[in-house]
């Protein structure tokens, strides 16, 4: 019997106000659709305000623009850090991400600080790098009683230090990168045996505002890049702050279309179960850029 490829769900929670409220409404979303999903948690301080030090970066004006990024983060997420200080996610959230493992569902780490993570790692030191990692790791640990397996980058962002330590640290599983197929990270010469599992599909913010795409047609425009079905499955990557907050419909409707399409849909345990660690190619790591989003980000390369 052959079986369908799995299309992952990973949401990456990364403000306050997306753990306390998008995350719990994709939980119920999902549950509707009796699927799981992967919620990687940013555990220290919200510091979205600092953001708008990235102005000056190249094309990032429009995408807030297209995007409405106010609308969506809200204005008082887009104070902390500047005008309101940054309130602590795992100190006032901790129920909300219980409540999620509660449910049934894959929870993992995002980072400690979520801007800082996005602004610094990559050209980091280990000492810096040991430190942030750490930070998230012992949080986690405190908020959900256990050690996590899974990490997921804050915007696709990583280092030499940071992909090694993924074993130091406990991970099993990683979706740290951008690409099209499952891989081991070569470094530095070095096979990572950490499994990448990379978000393969464009997300939202990325699509919308972009040759036509409103939130009225995303849902169809993903649908048809999905419609050839990969043997080795997809990775899409939504957000607490935008598919569980106002694209919670256009979620719902990509969910019906991905059924119909054959894929079943999980988590990144789901994928990881499926995969022989020593079956995986293995590719060397780069950095690039992604239509739709600003700046560089970590790539799946070449393989070796």
């Amino acid at each position: 019997m052959v079986t369908a490829p799995s299309l992952v769900l990973k949401v990456d929670v990364d403000t306050l106000r997306g753990t306390l409220a998008g995350a719990l409404r994709l939980v119920e979303l999902l549950q509707r659709h009796q699927t799981d999903a992967t919620f990687l948690f940013s555990l220290g301080p919200d510091h979205t305000g600092w953001a708008i030090r990235r102005v000056f970066r190249r094309g990032f004006l429009g995408k807030i623009k297209r995007t409405s990024v106010v609308e969506h983060y809200g204005l008082k997420t887009l104070l902390y850090g500047t005008l309101l200080p940054g309130p602590d996610i795992g100190r006032r959230a901790g129920d909300a991400m219980r409540r999620v493992r509660d449910a049934g569902f894959e929870t993992g780490i995002h980072c400690w600080d979520h801007v800082l993570w996005q602004d610094r790692v990559a050209k980091a030191d280990r000492e810096w790098t040991v430190r942030e990692m750490g930070k998230a790791v012992d949080r986690y640990a405190e908020v959900f009683g256990a050690a996590t397996t899974v990490h997921g980058a804050a915007g696709w962002q990583m280092n030499s230090h940071a992909l090694r330590l993924a074993r130091e640290f406990g991970f099993t599983c990683c979706s740290d990168a951008r690409g099209t197929h499952p891989f081991l990270p070569v470094v530095d010469g070095e096979a990572i045996r950490c499994p990448q599992f990379p978000t393969t599909l464009p997300t939202l913010d990325e699509l919308i505002g972009v040759d036509g795409i409103t939130p009225d047609n995303v849902a169809d425009r993903l649908l048809a890049m999905t419609a050839t079905m990969p043997v080795t499955g997809h990775v899409f990557t939504l957000h607490a702050e935008l598919e569980g907050m106002k694209f919670l419909p256009v979620l719902d409707r990509l969910l019906a279309g991905w059924r119909d399409q054959g894929y079943r849909l999980g988590a990144l345990r789901t994928l990881a179960g499926e995969m022989a660690l020593d079956a995986l190619p293995c590719h060397q790591v780069d950095y690039g850029t992604v239509p739709g989003r600003t700046g560089t980000l970590l790539v799946q390369g070449s393989a070796v």
